[in-house]
């Protein structure tokens, strides 16, 4: 997503929000997902396996958490992440906060086009998603899933 506000205007990165008050982390994705892209937190999928009003077809917990530094807000961000899988054709209804969306292909992340990503965390994320949820055949997947 490009940012449209500051304190990240012009950048691309992942979704991301704040946690409100007495929410947890999962709330928190899937109140962000909705938000920010339309996505609802519900499964389903259309006869021609399209994510359902926009729906999510399933979600994971990445084991890492990444710290990291917002200089213009002087602060550390903690930040679980989390991977959604949406059906083929899906695309985001952007909000006030975002210009644009886009899709980045897996071979962007270390390759040319790395440059979707700004911070190694985002990479060290697409690594495990790769690594443990799409490829699969990995214990963690079934433990992960949200």
């Amino acid at each position: 997503m490009l940012r449209s506000e500051e304190p990240m205007k012009g950048t691309w990165h992942p979704i991301m929000g704040h946690m409100h008050e007495g929410e947890d982390a999962v709330t928190t994705a899937l109140r962000e997902l909705k938000e920010e892209t339309g996505l609802g937190s519900r499964v389903g999928v259309n006869a021609d396996g399209v994510s359902a009003c926009g729906m999510s077809l399933g979600m994971w917990a990445l084991e890492q958490v990444h710290p990291f530094f917002i200089a213009r807000l002087n602060c550390i961000v903690f930040s679980p992440r989390f991977v959604v899988e949406v059906g083929p054709g899906w695309e985001p209804v952007l909000n006030e906060e975002h210009e644009a969306a886009r899709w980045v292909l897996v071979d962007g992340v270390s390759g040319a086009g790395s440059e979707a990503f700004v911070w190694p965390g985002q990479r060290a994320s697409v690594r495990e998603v790769m690594e443990h949820i799409v490829r699969g055949g990995s214990q963690m997947e079934g433990l992960v899933r949200v």
